[in-house]
């Protein structure tokens, strides 16, 4: 089942249950996919990695919307962000630790003969495709920094 159906089938449930904000934000998810594949005409699905990609940009979305409502005081709006960020965060494969990355990160650089800050974009293209969904791409930036330094 891809994620697209999986994503389906959880409207249907929280339709259901009359979970509104699991079905809001996963009715989003759904209105970004069905743009996606309008975009680029003659898809029936969408691949998984796309959809991966929506997902995270929701979720990085919804996360600095949060942030923004929080400084501005409005503590009602941030927590009902953060709950939609629950439900997409629910879809996104488990994030890397802090360990998992700097090993990961090492072995593209030691691939790539990263030497220098000069290689950061060779290994940033490299880390960027190889650890997509398992970690942000600020976190990966500030590895190869970190490392390459």
């Amino acid at each position: 089942m891809t994620l697209e159906q999986q994503i389906s089938k959880a409207i249907m449930e929280a339709m259901k249950a009359k979970d509104s904000v699991r079905l809001m934000a996963l009715r989003n998810i759904k209105k970004y996919i069905i743009e996606a594949k309008t975009a680029t005409s003659g898809i029936d699905e969408l691949p998984d990695a796309d959809t991966l990609k929506i997902i995270q940009k929701l979720c990085k979305q919804g996360t600095d919307s949060a942030e923004i409502y929080k400084q501005s005081g409005r503590e009602d709006l941030a927590a009902e962000e953060l709950a939609q960020v629950a439900v997409f965060k629910e879809y996104l494969p488990k994030q890397m630790s802090d360990e998992e990355l700097t090993t990961a990160v090492s072995a593209i650089i030691a691939e790539v003969g990263a030497t220098s800050m000069k290689d950061m974009g060779r290994v940033m293209g490299v880390a960027s495709k190889a650890l997509a969904g398992k970690a942000e791409g600020k976190a990966i930036s500030e590895k190869v920094k970190q490392l390459l330094a």
